[in-house]
């Protein structure tokens, strides 16, 4: 088999792997290697070929990094309505009670009871409230 088949069957087999986990990293890598790939196929010598691909490899990896698909989000899980589906979803509470300086209330939600917290800053009034964040089995509402 020749160096540039390697090159090509190596950046294949991360392509396959990129499906499997979602991130764009592999993809990156993949680049690299084919980058050897195609200098390979251009008759270069191995040192060069392992040279390109690793250039290659590291500012693509690089590149990704500094754009919006590899910039680390900042900021909690919890509240995320891109992780969790029901933030933003509406609540009914009837009635609340005080814990303490906390505000708690059993509500029904999605065919269960549920734990709901008042954020702080608001007032414990009935009425429709907004899903904010969820911590554990804990809804944390803000009035609508």
């Amino acid at each position: 088999m020749s160096d540039w088949a390697i090159w090509w069957a190596l950046a294949g087999g991360l392509l396959a792997a990129e499906l499997f986990t979602g991130t764009f990293y592999l993809l990156m890598i993949a680049l690299g290697l084919a980058a050897g790939g195609i200098v390979a196929w251009g008759g270069v010598p191995l040192e060069w070929q392992l040279l390109v691909a690793a250039i290659v490899g590291v500012a693509a990896v690089l590149a990704l990094r500094r754009s919006r698909y590899g910039r680390l989000r900042q900021g909690n899980a919890n509240d995320d309505p891109n992780l969790l589906l029901d933030i933003g979803q509406s609540v009914e509470v009837p009635t609340w009670q005080a814990q303490g300086s906390q505000y708690i209330a059993r509500v029904p939600y999605r065919g269960a009871q549920w734990d709901v917290e008042l954020l702080p800053g608001h007032h414990a009034l009935p009425g429709p409230y907004v899903i904010r964040e969820i911590r554990g089995s804990r809804l944390l509402v803000a009035p609508r």
